[in-house]
């Protein structure tokens, strides 16, 4: 309850915050991070090595250190982006680059499956995407279970709902897709066991998830990759959609699943140290295999 409390005050606090001190902080606090061993530190460094062995050691180094400071930045401004005012947010985003695939894919009626990887600020591109409609957002209950009203008050004060990972959840998104509405998936998240196949990112084996390929092949949704551009200097937000390869719903799952990767390893290169190289993508590995990490 303590623990809960002081995470509600620290958000509170650094909503107070205009975004350009936050980011500051985040560059700041990153450079910090990167001066000493801490877990972030070691699964950015493992992550990055793996993904880019054909960089430099100064380029990767240099990567990694960009990295912490961009995912201190996501932690930091998480109490303005839970906290503000959504036109206040929708205000922030000072560009928008390819606005007319979303709107063409309203239009169909099909519905609309939006991929937001941990690349950028996802909470900005799930907010400006839910003025095209009712959208579902599925999510990862957090650990601390009295979290979960905070997020889902957060999430969901823009009129979006939020579903569990679980099989009441999918079918939420299905039944959501069946209306011609919205749905917001993180597609790099690791998955059950159950839930994925081994397909390549960047180059390593990742567990990945075959839900969002089945949710496509079968209601008929347009997919749209989508991600906030994290702007300099606290200015605000560039706003990026990409369409999917038709590939998506081709093949089997791994095929299926390694179309994805390669869809959110082309956002990922467009910005590379706003991808949250601390997050252990590759902590499940394939049988046989050791720990990663």
């Amino acid at each position: 309850m303590v623990r809960v409390v002081v995470i509600r005050l620290l958000l509170r606090l650094m909503s107070l915050l205009p975004l350009f001190v936050t980011h500051a902080l985040g560059v700041g606090l990153g450079n910090l991070f990167n001066r000493f061993n801490n877990q972030m530190r070691h699964v950015a460094r493992c992550n990055i090595d793996r993904c880019f062995p054909e960089w430099t050691p100064q380029q990767r180094s240099q990567l990694v250190r960009e990295s912490l400071q961009e995912t201190i930045k996501a932690a930091l401004e998480t109490g303005g982006l839970w906290l503000w005012s959504p036109e206040y947010i929708l205000a922030k985003i000072q560009e928008v680059s390819g606005a007319s695939l979303l709107e063409e894919a309203v239009a169909r009626g099909k519905g609309v499956i939006l991929a937001a990887p941990h690349l950028g600020a996802w909470e900005v591109a799930g907010l400006y995407c839910s003025r095209y409609g009712p959208m579902t957002f599925l999510y990862r209950p957090p650990r601390i279970q009295k979290l979960d009203n905070l997020i889902r008050e957060a999430r969901g004060r823009a009129g979006a709902t939020l579903v569990r990972t679980d099989a009441g959840g999918v079918r939420t998104l299905y039944k959501a897709l069946g209306r011609g509405e919205l749905v917001g998936i993180l597609p790099d998240q690791d998955p059950d066991r159950a839930s994925g196949v081994f397909a390549p990112f960047f180059g390593v084996q990742a567990n990945t998830m075959t839900l969002l390929s089945r949710l496509a092949a079968k209601t008929g949704a347009t997919v749209l990759m989508v991600y906030a551009e994290r702007l300099p200097k606290g200015k605000g937000y560039h706003l990026h959609f990409q369409k999917m390869d038709a590939a998506l719903v081709e093949g089997d799952d791994v095929q299926k699943a390694t179309c994805l990767n390669q869809a959110v390893e082309q956002c990922v290169l467009q910005q590379p140290a706003q991808y949250q190289w601390a997050y252990k993508r590759f902590k499940t590995r394939p049988e046989g295999e050791g720990k990663f990490y």
